[in-house]
C-alpha cells in the first residue's frame, strides 16, 4: 500500500518504520526537504522516501497525519484533492486543538473533501507502536469514525505492524472519547509514572 505520512516526530518516525518494514511504501510528507530528520528518515530504508507533503499525498492512497493538532487545519488546506483518498488522524487533542475544531478528525472532514477521515494510532506511545509485542502478545489499538472504509484500512495497517486487535470506538461522535482514553495512557504512563512502557489489552472471559 501506498502511504503518506505527514509528520517525523516520534510517531510518524515509528510509524514510517513499521509500515515500511511490512512492504508498505512510505511517502514522507514535509515543509523542507533538506531537514536533517527527513532526510535521515528517508535513508533509512528502500521503502520510505520523502517529498513535499502535496506530492505525498498525490502519490499515496492512504495518509497518516501524525503532528501536533495545532498544525491540521494548515495541514488539511495543502493537502489537495483527497476525494478518494483514506486519511488517519494520530493527533490528539488533549492539550492543545486544532482551532476552531474539537479534534483532528472534524478538521479535516471540514477543510478536505474526504469522506475517509478516522482517528487511529493515537492512544498509546510511540515506542507501542514502534514495537507492540509484550512478552509474545500483541497489544491492542483503536479506531474512531464514520468511514467504515477507513476503519478497516486502519486496522489493517495496526494489525500489519503487530497490534492483536484494533477495536472499534464508534463513529465520529466517539472521536473525542478515544482521545480522552489516550489521555488515560498519558495520565498512567507519564504523570503517575508508571513509565511509557505500558499498554492496553482487552481481554475476555471463556464464554
Amino acid at each position: 500500500m501506498k502511504i503518506a505520512i505527514i509528520g517525523t516526530g516520534n510517531v510518524g518516525t515509528a510509524l514510517a518504520r513499521g509500515l515500511a518494514n511490512v512492504g508498505h511504501h512510505i511517502f514522507l510528507g514535509a515543509r523542507n526537504l533538506d531537514d536533517e530528520k527527513v532526510k535521515k528518515l528517508a535513508h533509512q530504508h528502500k521503502n520510505i522516501s520523502a517529498h513535499l507533503v502535496s506530492d505525498a499525498v498525490a502519490a499515496a492512497e492512504v495518509v497518516i497525519v501524525a503532528t501536533p493538532p495545532a498544525a491540521v487545519p494548515a495541514i488539511a488546506k495543502n493537502l489537495g484533492d483527497v476525494n478518494d483518498k483514506i486519511i488517519i488522524d494520530a493527533t490528539n487533542s488533549v492539550v492543545a486543538k486544532p482551532d476552531p475544531y474539537q479534534n483532528g478528525v472534524e478538521a479535516l472532514l471540514a477543510l478536505t473533501n474526504s469522506k475517509h477521515v478516522v482517528k487511529c494510532f493515537n492512544s498509546t506511545g510511540f515506542e507501542n507502536m514502534a514495537n507492540p509485542i509484550y512478552h509474545g502478545m500483541g497489544i491492542d489499538m483503536f479506531v474512531a469514525g464514520d468511514s467504515v472504509k477507513g476503519k478497516e484500512v486502519a486496522c489493517q495497517l495496526a494489525k500489519n505492524l503487530g497490534f492483536a486487535e484494533c477495536y472499534d470506538f464508534g463513529g465520529n461522535d466517539k472521536v473525542n472519547l478515544l482521545e480522552q482514553f489516550a489521555l488515560a495512557w498519558i495520565n498512567l504512563a507519564i504523570i503517575q509514572q508508571q513509565g511509557r512502557n505500558i499498554a492496553f489489552k482487552i481481554l475476555r472471559r471463556d464464554r
